[in-house]
């Protein structure tokens, strides 16, 4: 079984990958070049990355006008938490 240690470090990973995500979606974006879908940004976040979708958003005032992602991404973060609740306590039985 995956120990909560390398859980948490690949955690932290993984919403450092999806914040930097959305920092390199912002810079597309101005340089009006190929962008990374909405559905794969928010997908990102709904696989436990809703964390650095938030921060992203915020950090680079990025999607902030879009609703999907204003009220989404708190969403998807109470859900990740719901979510890893759930496998921590089911997994200690």
């Amino acid at each position: 079984m995956l120990s909560l240690e390398y859980f948490l470090v690949g955690y932290v990973i993984w919403n450092c990958y999806v914040f930097v995500a959305m920092g390199r979606d912002k810079r597309r974006a101005k340089l009006h070049r190929w962008r990374i879908p909405e559905a794969s940004l928010l997908s990102m976040g709904a696989a436990l990355g809703g964390i650095g979708l938030y921060a992203g958003m915020k950090y680079f005032h990025h999607k902030t006008a879009h609703s999907k992602f204003v009220v989404g991404a708190p969403i998807l973060i109470l859900v990740n938490f719901l979510v890893i609740g759930f496998l921590y306590y089911a997994g200690s039985y």
